[in-house]
């Protein structure tokens, strides 16, 4: 394996870390630091280095789709977070990459969306007790930002697309 694979696979290997990690941040805090955005734009293009020529049309690719998600940012349809996320996973992927990456974080979210809509039928939670199993945690308080109206946590929407997209083309 020659070193700029090693480069890549290890770019692969910490993209996923990272957007498990975002994705985990994002339900407990509905926020998405801007320290792993640049981290994951740094990956992007270190896993790229070997073709100057991809790294090119990797921005060119993620200017474009920052340009498209700013529109929609101001109509207040996406988070700034989420933006900065998909910009972010854009940098590191040929332009085919950005449309894989969009359809799949597109599917999770309609996954996220049904999964918020089935919260509706389940009943009203107690307040977890100390001791409590982490998944019962989660879902008192998901149950009720939903009862409250709360956003979507769509970086898990984005961070499954990611990692569908890096290991189905490599970051």
């Amino acid at each position: 394996m020659h070193f700029m694979s090693w480069i890549a696979l290890a770019a692969s290997v910490l993209a996923t870390l990272l957007l498990v990690y975002v994705a985990v941040i994002d339900i407990a805090t509905r926020s998405i630091r801007n320290e792993i955005c640049l981290a994951l734009a740094l990956l992007g293009i270190a896993g790229q280095l070997a073709s100057p020529m991809q790294v090119a049309e990797s921005l060119i690719a993620a200017t474009i789709l920052f340009l498209l998600l700013l529109v929609i940012y101001q109509r207040r349809m996406i988070g700034g977070g989420d933006v900065k996320l998909l910009v972010a996973l854009a940098i590191g992927l040929p332009l085919m990459g950005v449309f894989k990456l969009l359809t799949v974080t597109a599917l999770a979210g309609g996954v996220l969306a049904l999964m918020h809509l089935m919260m509706r039928a389940l009943p009203q939670p107690r307040l977890a007790p100390a001791g409590s199993s982490f998944l019962r945690r989660v879902y008192a308080i998901e149950r009720w930002r939903h009862l409250r109206h709360a956003p979507l946590p769509y970086g898990v929407a984005i961070a499954c697309g990611g990692i569908w997209t890096v290991f189905s083309q490599g970051f």
